[in-house]
């Protein structure tokens, strides 16, 4: 059995088109996939009668007194814009599927299932559409050289181990999970296994979060407050991010400044 090593020696080295991986295809794909849930969405909105204005007013109450097909489709759609390029928070909205006053089936068990499953798909689409951007970015020479770099290296003898299972678990635990899509582009981990354990993963999370939200009933507190945790954690993530540029930028003018104050 090779060790973590030896598959890592396997991966070829990333070379502008060819990697085997057909970005064409795929952003087509998913730009018909976006278009047509944009459409059902549109119309099953016009269906029930509702007016954009009643969105835009009082899209709490809206939401509410919409239809479930309206519900999971705009759902999906949102869930499948959720990537690395557009972080959109998305326990809320699971949250606020899954609340009693939502009414998505009228039962814990189904509303459970329904949430997780169509909350799976959307999130899946959105990371694997994580998964080609990143491919499209190391296409360029100067990102792909981050594989000849002794972190990458390291970061790939450890993601070898076990990639299913990380990228499961990283899917499931409520913490940004960048950098393992990164890494499973980078390292070119298979594409359908990639999905599966997105799939599985978002299908625990999220049905976890839908049923704490309609067990305990919680209403709207549920995805309000999801939604403040995940501000704060976006504006705890820029802040870290500007002062590491704040103390990268600081150094060479301190080294500089050192040769004047020893004279």
């Amino acid at each position: 059995m090779a060790d973590s090593s030896d598959r890592l020696a396997e991966v070829p080295p990333v070379a502008t088109g060819g990697d085997g991986v057909s970005l064409r295809r795929w952003f087509a794909a998913y730009g018909l996939w976006v278009a047509a849930t944009c459409a059902a969405f549109a119309l099953l909105v016009g269906r029930e009668g509702w007016s954009w204005r009643q969105w835009l007013d009082d899209p709490a109450a809206t939401f509410s007194a919409a239809g479930s097909p309206v519900k999971v489709v705009g759902f999906i759609l949102y869930l499948s814009l959720c990537c690395t390029f557009l972080p959109l928070p998305t326990g809320w909205i699971v949250a606020a599927l899954a609340t009693r006053q939502a009414d998505l089936t009228g039962g814990l068990v189904s509303t459970v299932l329904l949430a997780a499953a169509a909350g799976a798909v959307g999130s899946t689409v959105a990371n694997v559409n994580d998964y080609y951007l990143f491919t499209a970015l190391l296409r360029h020479h100067r990102v792909a050289a981050i594989r000849q770099t002794r972190t990458y290296r390291a970061a790939a003898r450890w993601f070898a181990r076990g990639p299913f299972p990380i990228v499961l678990l990283f899917s499931i635990l409520p913490i940004p999970m960048d950098v393992v899509r990164m890494l499973a582009a980078v390292y070119r981990y298979d594409r359908l296994a990639f999905a599966a354990a997105n799939f599985v993963g978002r299908f625990i999370r999220y049905g976890v979060i839908a049923f704490v939200t309609y067990f305990w009933d919680l209403g709207w507190i549920a995805p309000a407050a999801l939604l403040a945790l995940a501000v704060l954690l976006a504006a705890g993530r820029l802040a870290a991010g500007l002062i590491r540029k704040l103390t990268a930028s600081s150094k060479p003018q301190a080294a500089e400044a050192g040769p004047l104050t020893k004279d």
